[in-house]
């Protein structure tokens, strides 16, 4: 029979460090993608540029990023640069592997969104005098970030749920790794992993709110 007792108010009284640990997560959530953004516009434009290295090492990233675990990604940054001699705390591979995973992914979502865009505004670009450099970035970039941009939100949610991955190579700073130790020291698992999935799904929705509001703002035209 069911005779689970529950005893929230060990979990509630451990919220104010479970919050602690989840500006941790949007921390690291926040610096991966802006890492990640950096790195898929450079991803993209290697893509375009017709030369094969840059455009094989591109499409590798791409490759590895979307076909392989994150946790796999974490691990190698972790534990598979140790071998190498570069040794990461858990903060940074973690980091290294979202930002990784993230750049991935919002590279091909960025190729998605200029297949979108017509070669005729290119074209036009040309015609007014703009070099294909200028083009790119006054005509073609703009309308790319707007395409993108919803796609992108999700992939910073999915940011956010990796991060609990961290707990796996010993991050314990974050919401996962704290919701840990206390699951650790009380045996309280339901309660404290309950309250952890309320406070992610909150922070997600957040996100997917705010990005849907900036949008509205950004691209009402």
């Amino acid at each position: 029979m069911f005779s689970y007792s529950f005893h929230w108010n060990q979990a509630f009284k451990a919220l104010p460090q479970m919050l602690d640990g989840a500006l941790v997560t949007l921390q690291v959530a926040i610096l991966s993608m802006v890492i990640g953004l950096a790195v898929a516009l450079a991803l993209t434009l290697f893509r375009l540029s017709g030369n094969r290295i840059l455009s094989g090492f591109a499409t590798g990233w791409v490759e590895i990023a979307r076909n392989t675990p994150a946790l796999f990604q974490i691990y190698m940054a972790h534990f598979g640069l140790g071998n190498f001699g570069i040794h990461l705390s858990p903060y940074t591979a973690l980091l290294v592997g979202i930002a990784f995973n993230n750049a991935g992914y919002l590279a091909e979502n960025f190729r998605g969104a200029l297949k979108a865009i017509p070669e005729t505004q290119t074209r036009a670009g040309r015609s007014l005098g703009m070099t294909s450099l200028q083009a790119f970035r006054y005509i073609v970039l703009p309308q790319m970030l707007r395409v993108a941009f919803l796609p992108a939100t999700n992939q910073m949610v999915w940011a956010i749920l990796m991060t609990s991955l961290g707990v796996t190579v010993g991050m314990n700073t974050d919401l996962a790794g704290i919701t840990q130790e206390l699951n650790a020291r009380s045996f309280r698992t339901f309660e404290f992993f309950a309250l952890a999935a309320v406070i992610y799904y909150v922070i997600a929705k957040i996100v997917t709110l705010a990005a849907r509001l900036a949008a509205a703002r950004m691209f009402r035209y």
